[in-house]
């Protein structure tokens, strides 16, 4: 394994470790499903993914961002900045463009049968940020490379991004109770667990808020942003209000059944 991807990795398990120890001692919610039935479930889906990235490697962001730099593609490539406001540009750019995608798979109908995967899941906490169908990880890294050829980012900037975009999809799906004014100061710029939340609600309307995963500017912009529920919060999809989201199979299935009348 190389130093970019052992890096990546270990951020990883460590972030994940560390929320599952905040939500296990300040938990905002109570359970809906046992916790070691979602875990082996969204955890499974997750290896899943990493397989699907391995199989795409050639194709992986940090892949990309190596071709474009040595073949001059891309906007980054064309202009020359100084390299730290390109690398901050860069990752707000592909803030953007991972918040764009979260949109299409709301909107586009076949898209959104691979997402709802991950809305299924009747429970919110740090697993939850890694669950994924694998076809959706296989589409989510076809977008990021087209959109790191265009751009043409450096490969440190790619890095960086990667991690925080790895980093945050667990935090804000953790059920980390955070105080009250904290959480209203910081939504104003990122994504908190108790904002993303309502993003994982059975009204379909709030569902389709609050799609940010790293930065809140977009659904802020964009008037996408919905400061909180208008009533009692469940979570999941109102069809899928029972112990299927907790196993494997039906999970993995689930895009290719034909829904319920």
């Amino acid at each position: 394994m190389d130093t970019i991807a052992l890096a990546r990795l270990g951020v990883f398990v460590g972030v994940l470790i560390l929320f599952i120890g905040l939500e296990w001692v300040f938990p905002a919610r109570q359970r809906v499903l046992p916790r070691l039935a979602r875990w082996r479930t969204n955890l499974s889906l997750s290896i899943l993914g990493s397989v699907v990235g391995a199989v795409m490697a050639p194709v992986l962001a940090v892949s990309m961002a190596a071709l474009a730099t040595s073949k001059g593609w891309g906007l980054f490539n064309l202009i020359g900045l100084d390299p730290w406001i390109e690398g901050l540009i860069a990752v707000i750019l592909l803030d953007l463009a991972v918040w764009a995608q979260h949109v299409a798979f709301h909107y586009v109908p076949w898209l959104w049968r691979l997402h709802a995967v991950h809305h299924t899941d009747r429970d919110l906490d740090a697993t939850t940020g890694v669950r994924f169908h694998p076809v959706e990880i296989g589409a989510s890294l076809l977008w990021k490379a087209l959109v790191i050829l265009a751009l043409g980012p450096s490969i440190i900037a790619v890095v960086v991004f990667e991690i925080l975009l790895n980093g945050t999809a667990i935090f804000t799906h953790s059920n980390t109770a955070l105080p009250e004014r904290l959480d209203h100061r910081l939504r104003r710029i990122i994504v908190t667990p108790t904002m993303h939340r309502i993003h994982h609600s059975t009204d379909r309307p709030e569902t389709n808020s609050n799609y940010g995963f790293n930065l809140s500017i977009w659904d802020h912009l964009f008037r996408t942003y919905r400061a909180k529920a208008k009533g009692e919060l469940t979570l999941g999809l109102s069809e899928h209000q029972t112990e299927e989201p907790a196993k494997l199979l039906a999970s993995l299935t689930l895009p290719f059944r034909r829904p319920n009348p």
